[in-house]
């Protein structure tokens, strides 16, 4: 299971966490555990520990709302936010989640910052592809980088190309600019998969 540090613990709040397009109301027994997916609130109470990067609109009695949000519950019943639904990548009817790759991949000595992302590919829907800029002072070997993630990803997580940048972009308030990023990729497609 993936280590993310944003917890969030779903009290007084019915919570539908839908796997594979098919929704299941769960309330406070959650029979996923271990399972990312996408994570829906019937109520506008919640209780946020860590960084939530939504914003909870009227939300109707009867009505489900999505915050955006890919996570997975443990045992104890903290749900665990691993990613953003709209980072999330679909190659081949599978969903690979860019914030795990971003994870193993910060982990390598000479990287200091990186951006994963679908970009198109007509076979398979979308592929991975990683943007990476290197510490100060250091020089990536794509080469030995790949032997990295072969280390540390499966097959189908692992980047198919990478690029070196000398700085990615990003809001005053620090925040990854990955629209920026994808959006060079995905120009003059009707749509994003």
């Amino acid at each position: 299971m993936p280590s993310f540090d944003t917890v969030c613990e779903a009290s007084m709040v019915d919570v539908k966490h839908a796997v594979e397009n098919t929704a299941k109301e769960i309330g406070t027994r959650f029979d996923f555990k271990g399972t990312p997916a996408a994570v829906e609130l019937k109520d506008k109470e919640i209780t946020l520990i860590g960084e939530a990067d939504f914003q909870l609109t009227q939300i109707e009695d009867s009505e489900w709302k999505s915050v955006g949000d890919v996570a997975y519950v443990d045992d104890e019943g903290y749900y665990y936010i691993c990613d953003r639904k709209k980072d999330m990548i679909i190659s081949g009817g599978v969903n690979i989640y860019p914030a795990e790759i971003e994870a193993v991949l910060h982990g390598h000595p000479q990287v200091l910052d990186v951006a994963v992302f679908g970009i198109p590919d007509d076979e398979w829907g979308e592929r991975v592809h990683a943007i990476v800029q290197a510490k100060a002072g250091e020089t990536i070997d794509l080469d030995e980088l790949r032997a990295f993630a072969e280390q540390h990803l499966g097959g189908y997580k692992r980047p198919r190309a990478y690029e070196l940048r000398d700085s990615l972009p990003r809001t005053d308030s620090g925040k990854l600019l990955k629209r920026v990023l994808r959006d060079e990729y995905w120009e003059g497609r009707a749509s994003a998969v």
